[in-house]
């Protein structure tokens, strides 16, 4: 794999270094063609999307739909679909599961979308079946919104972004980078598509190589590559932290809708010759070998054949990075996995948007015909993505496969990826084709003395470690002779099941209320100055969202902004709720805190203490780069809900999580200087002076004022980075709600 260390044209097919103009040669693109197409600005470098078709889950559905009608929504503009994927299985709460759940058939038949019961199908499989089209954009609440590999640019982004569609606003963005993702040759039997995606974010997580950028999927390569199994890649973009991808398309494609029962989505989509790149990666897919991505991020990828090898140490580099994100107070080992100088694996999943395909399945029923799982701690457990390829599995055997091996089939659930299913037990060690391996992503609480943990693999290996009864194997070093079964796609399963108004809405139907199902709370607008108290100080390398907030059966409550905030950084920082919630509602001791700090800078200029006096007051967290993973807004918002309005970070990880604090009306500050000798501390107060000015008039920064415990202060700089007209105002506004409301 080589990553170019500059700009790239493509030129007869083939990448050069030489072309004529890189400012033409930029609106060649794939990306470019797209989403000029879909912007409104007039101004090809300040985009204005307005996207063709929206898309949400069970977690965040509610959420967007309750801002929504809070800014004035009287029908859905656009199709938008409802899925109930992530939460269908969770005992968690009572009730309050299917009340969301009726919530949103009744929302899809009063403002006119599209639902989709619990069990038909996961977010992004139904989206692929049956919304995307080349050269369409899809706009989904979920970080794993992704659909080049069928023409269609899609972005997953926090809930604001939806309710702005929902709206008749626009999703705002300069135009990004565009990086060529130039494939040759073709996959070795035995390899499958997370393979080669985990071998890309290995090669540009840690570089930031395609941060925010558009990858453009080019070169020969692609066609060696079924649908389905550029499908696999595609989805697993997202842990590259790009904004969104796109490939060409072809005959494979073609048929791939045909299949569908969609012909006219298809349209051939090829860059013009001479398109511009900002950078390029060149993969010859002959030389991916089986990966494995150890705990505790899809970067810390390896080939199998290294792990085997290196077993000892591979594993201890495991426990480094186990220091990282738990410190001292967990003792993290896998060694005691090894078995005669093997890895022993507790547990395989095969699931999801990423693992859950008809190819997949097959590959792995192939693997295991015949085959004997064992009875021992090893167990399989199998989801397909949707009830059409649940169907087709069974039609054509491969189920009867699996199920003789010792597997368990299961039904279209989200729950492994994000820990509402399958948690091992405390110790255990799972591998899995889904899309996420962050540290308790799978289920587990360290705050209660479990901790499990996550590899990522393909199915074709889960199936050959399933066959050799939990060892780690490479799907490789099994001589399987590959059905190839074709595809055939039912829709009268969703025709039957699945709720379409055909975008017409019925006013006059009652939306049904859980009793769990409450209103956002009240956001004050931003005043002329702030007064922060940090209530949280980490220093991981990246925070992920769900460190922030936790998924799993905690997200049971993400109906009740109030109820969801009580988990707020619980695994990360259980002392921040109370620490939180104590500035939001003044304690006593707050308010004295407040006044020693108020005496600190009065000292240092009694103009500066006059206005502390009468700031605006609020919490807020240091972290080195919050918001690698999930698109779940409330990762800010349950923030905002407890009283924060601000973070301070080195960088975001994500232009996701940053949209998510802005459209909840809190500031993304920037500190620039690193996470060393930091001018504040947890429990310090930060005093930003004049900054409703900053934000209203564009300054670039701003000198605030760190107050320590011994009332030391100490002056530095802080700058908010780009924002929009429209991200002003909201910031101003104090949350998107009232931007709109008022």
């Amino acid at each position: 794999m080589k990553l170019w260390e500059k700009g790239a044209y493509l030129v007869n097919g083939k990448l050069t270094d030489a072309g004529s103009n890189p400012a033409d040669g930029a609106k060649k693109t794939m990306a470019y063609s797209i989403l000029q197409k879909h912007n409104t600005s007039g101004d090809a470098a300040k985009l204005k999307i307005k996207f063709d078709k929206i898309t949400s889950h069970d977690i965040t559905y509610v959420g967007i739909i309750q801002t929504a009608r809070a800014s004035g929504l009287e029908k859905f503009p656009l199709p938008y679909v409802l899925t109930n994927c992530h939460n269908s299985l969770c005992a968690v709460g009572g009730t309050i599961n299917e009340d969301d759940h009726m919530f949103g058939l009744t929302c899809a038949q009063k403002y006119g979308g599209i639902y989709v019961p619990p069990h038909q199908a996961v977010i992004h499989q139904f989206a692929r079946e049956m919304l995307a089209e080349c050269g369409a954009m899809i706009l989904g609440s979920d970080s794993h919104t992704r659909y080049g590999a069928l023409g269609t640019m899609a972005i997953g982004e926090g809930g604001g972004e939806l309710a702005k569609q929902l709206l008749n606003k626009t999703y705002d963005v300069a135009y990004p980078g565009v990086v060529a993702i130039y494939l040759t040759g073709a996959p070795v039997p035995g390899v499958g598509p997370q393979d080669v995606a985990l071998a890309i974010i290995k090669a540009v997580f840690d570089n930031g190589y395609v941060k925010n950028k558009v990858m453009e999927f080019v070169g020969p390569g692609v066609a060696s590559l079924s649908a389905d199994f550029r499908i696999g890649v595609d989805v697993m973009t997202t842990e590259t932290t790009c904004l969104s991808s796109i490939w060409r398309t072809d005959a494979k494609v073609e048929e791939w809708y045909a299949i569908h029962g969609r012909p006219k989505a298809y349209k051939e989509l090829n860059p013009e010759d001479g398109a511009y790149y900002d950078g390029a990666i060149e993969i010859d897919l002959s030389e991916i070998r089986p990966m494995i991505a150890m705990p505790f991020h899809p970067s810390c990828a390896y080939t199998i054949d290294e792990v085997n090898a290196n077993l000892l140490d591979v594993l201890a580099e495991t426990e480094k990075r186990a220091k990282v994100s738990f410190g001292d107070k967990v003792n993290f080992s896998l060694k005691n996995k090894v078995i005669d100088g093997k890895l022993y694996v507790d547990q395989g999943v095969i699931a999801g948007c990423a693992g859950g395909g008809f190819e997949n399945i097959c590959a792995a029923a192939d693997i295991l015909k015949g085959k004997d799982t064992g009875n021992g701690k090893f167990l399989l457990n199998v989801y397909p993505a949707s009830m059409p390829v649940y169907q087709e599995l069974m039609k054509n055997g491969a189920f009867s496969s699996l199920v003789s091996a010792g597997a368990i089939i299961k039904t279209a659930f989200c729950g492994p990826c994000f820990g509402a299913g399958d948690t091992p037990a405390n110790g255990a060690f799972s591998i899995r084709h889904s899309t996420r391996n962050f540290p308790n992503r799978e289920g587990s609480k360290i705050q209660n003395g479990q901790l499990s943990s996550v590899a990522l693999m393909d199915a074709r290996s889960i199936a050959a470690t399933a066959a050799n009864k939990g060892f780690l194997t490479a799907a490789t070093e099994y001589d399987t002779e590959f059905s190839g079964k074709k595809y055939f796609f039912d829709k009268a399963i969703y025709d039957k099941r699945v709720y379409d108004s055909k975008g017409v809405a019925h006013p006059e139907v009652e939306i049904q209320f859980g009793p769990n199902i409450k209103d956002w709370p009240e956001q004050k607008a931003l005043g002329d100055d702030l007064l922060v108290k940090v209530v949280s100080e980490i220093h991981d390398p990246v925070t992920t969202t769900d460190e922030l907030i936790p998924s799993g059966e905690t997200s049971s409550f993400r109906s009740n902004p109030l109820g969801l905030a009580e988990f707020t950084l619980s695994r990360k920082d259980p002392a921040y709720v109370g620490r939180a919630k104590a500035v939001r509602d003044m304690d006593a001791s707050i308010a004295a805190e407040i006044k020693t700090v108020v005496d600190a800078l009065a000292k240092k200029d009694a103009e500066l203490g006059k206005k502390a006096a009468a700031a605006q007051t609020g919490s807020t967290i240091f972290a080195c780069k919050p918001g690698d993973g999930s698109a779940r807004e409330q990762a800010a918002s349950c923030q905002r809900v407890l009283g924060a309005s601000a973070n301070i970070a080195n960088e975001y990880a994500t232009k996701r999580y940053r949209s998510n604090l802005i459209n909840w009306g809190m500031l993304p500050f920037l500190y620039k200087e690193g996470d060393k000798n930091l001018p504040f501390a947890n429990d310090d107060y930060v005093f930003i002076p004049g900054v409703k000015k900053m934000i209203a008039e564009k300054l670039p920064s701003i000198t605030a004022y760190a107050v320590k415990k011994d009332g030391t202060v100490n002056s530095f700089e802080l700058s908010v980075g780009d924002l929009t007209d429209d991200e002003r105002k909201i910031i101003l506004a104090g949350c998107l709600i009232n931007f709109y409301r008022d």
